[in-house]
């Protein structure tokens, strides 16, 4: 069969499945997809097409599987992050982020199925990123513009905090991860400060950049704040998207590596802290619900914010501040070019005190120690 004629049945089976929402539309395309082995090259370089477009929307690869994962299943991840693979020697050369996302990406190739249901699902893979919507571009930093990357001498300290902070997690000993944490916290401020003082003096000056991560339900909201005391606390700002389940962190490379080490750590301590806590109230017959939760991560969040500005709120030397302030200046401007328009909501769901207060108890006991004096 010819190569037009097999982009014509691939053209009707799209005209049939991805432009409808039913069951009977995906069959429709599915069938005629599977009666035809001789279009399987042209469906494959329909994916990576559809691929490369979400790229020129503004979509990274971790923004892909994360909304694939979240919206399909399993099957359907391997599946784009085969497609991913794919078109990766179309690409034009991408930043370190983008590379490090590449990376990280299954290798897991999709279980052979028959031929009906292997067209089902990259029917409806191809239905769900023909239909994302447009986002605010990231800029890609290739290594030697002026900002930190992975693989630099800097990474060592990223190792350092990435590794405190795991141990942080794993501990039993609540302790152990208070010290754990905080030494983590020292080497974050000293990193950020080292950072601000070497692109000052640097010939081009650092500018910010942006990152986007994933907040995922359950409880999205009370992360989302969690994210953004996080990301305030070092020098960044944070835009979430609640529909599309992420959020945007805006501030220069530094920091933008430690707000994803930090809030992914405290995360971990907040849900084990929040587990345990929710085991001895029921422990205690007092069962416990979605509000208990809501409202223990809600407070956690809180107070963690709380004690987060009061770190920030450092004794530097006076040399240091307008670096600083000229950083603060440089990302709100950023972020304020990236999203022209934002609204506040709140806090839903935030009823039940006990898991309010066992919250609060919870991030005072993951305390972070205070920016550390330059010498």
């Amino acid at each position: 069969m010819s190569t037009t004629s097999n982009a014509g049945t691939v053209d009707r089976a799209f005209h049939a499945a991805l432009y409808a929402d039913s069951d009977s539309a995906l069959d429709t395309g599915a069938s005629l997809l599977a009666a035809d082995p001789a279009v399987d090259g042209e469906l494959a370089r329909r994916g990576r097409e559809f691929v490369a477009s979400a790229w020129q929307r503004g979509w990274q690869p971790a923004d892909l599987v994360r909304v694939v994962r979240r919206e399909l299943d399993d099957v359907h991840v391997r599946l784009v992050s085969a497609l991913i693979r794919e078109q990766v020697p179309d690409d034009r050369p991408r930043g370190p982020r983008w590379t490090a996302q590449l990376d990280e990406l299954t290798t897991d190739a999709p279980a052979r199925t028959d031929r009906f249901t292997h067209a089902t699902t990259v029917l409806e893979l191809y239905r769900l990123l023909l239909r994302l919507p447009t986002l605010e571009p990231l800029e890609d930093r290739e290594h030697g513009s002026g900002t930190a990357h992975r693989g630099g001498p800097e990474s060592r300290m990223l190792a350092r905090i990435r590794a405190l902070l795991a141990k942080a997690e794993a501990t039993g000993f609540p302790e152990e991860a208070e010290a754990l944490t905080a030494k983590a916290q020292e080497l974050t401020a000293r990193y950020s400060i080292d950072e601000a003082l070497l692109a000052a003096r640097a010939p081009a000056a650092d500018t910010p950049g942006a990152c986007r991560i994933g907040v995922e339900a359950p409880y999205e909201q009370a992360k989302a704040v969690l994210l953004d005391v996080v990301a305030t606390a070092n020098h960044c700002r944070a835009v979430w998207n609640e529909p599309w389940g992420f959020s945007t962190v805006v501030g220069f490379e530094a920091d933008l590596e430690v707000v994803e080490l930090l809030y992914t750590s405290l995360l971990v301590q907040a849900t084990h802290a929040m587990t345990t806590a929710e085991s001895a109230q029921r422990a205690g017959g007092r069962k416990r619900t979605k509000t208990f939760r809501q409202s223990f991560l809600a407070a956690y969040a809180h107070r963690m914010g709380i004690r987060l500005a009061a770190a920030a709120e450092t004794q530097v030397t006076d040399d240091l501040l307008p670096v600083l302030a000229s950083r603060e200046v440089a990302v709100t401007a950023h972020t304020d070019r990236m999203f022209p328009s934002t609204t506040t909501t709140r806090m839903r769901g935030v009823s039940d005190a006990q898991g309010w207060t066992e919250g609060a108890e919870a991030a005072d006991r993951a305390r972070i120690a205070s920016r550390p004096r330059l010498p």
